[in-house]
């Protein structure tokens, strides 16, 4: 197996972090797939996927995150972030619309930017107060990259996200 190969297979992680990125049928893309147990009830997970202010220490590649349109009932929101995967690359931009579900779902979907996305967050409670949460995600790449090296950046973003959340998430719980 190729390096590359490598980072974009699946993988458990440090922290129960799952992360998995597979090409997508037209191979440009990353069809992404995640998983983490956060030991935090879901409303304080759900609080801080929320939370924009907390974007950049949940992942750290997000420059920047602010929320530029919402539903005046809570329902839905439309947010602008400024990533930066590494000092290689520029930056890009990407604005994307949540739905949100109290239930425990968050879908999303770019509406503007230098990537396609759409996908969801599902949140569930656990039997010992935690939370199971689940991220699936299909992507482009904002660069003109080989395929591989898109997907490996997409999942090591992906695992970032995920273990950061985990700390945010917790730490807030507190």
């Amino acid at each position: 197996m190729s390096a590359i190969a490598a980072l974009t297979a699946t993988a458990a992680l440090p922290g129960g972090v799952v992360a998995e990125v597979r090409p997508d049928p037209s191979g440009a893309s990353g069809v992404m797939h995640g998983s983490v147990q956060i030991a935090a009830p879901q409303k304080a997970v759900w609080d801080t996927l929320r939370d924009c202010a907390r974007a950049g220490r949940m992942s750290p590649s997000v420059r920047s995150c602010r929320v530029v349109q919402t539903d005046p009932e809570g329902r839905w929101d439309v947010r602008e972030m400024t990533v930066r995967w590494g000092v290689l690359t520029p930056s890009f931009r990407t604005v994307f619309r949540s739905d949100y579900d109290p239930a425990g779902r968050i879908r999303f979907q770019c509406v503007d930017g230098d990537i396609d996305c759409r996908g969801e967050w599902r949140l569930q409670a656990t039997e010992d107060g935690g939370t199971r949460v689940a991220y699936d995600n299909r992507a482009t790449s904002p660069f003109d990259l080989p395929a591989a090296i898109g997907r490996a950046a997409m999942r090591r973003d992906l695992a970032r996200a995920l273990k950061g959340l985990k700390q945010e998430a917790e730490a807030r719980a507190r």
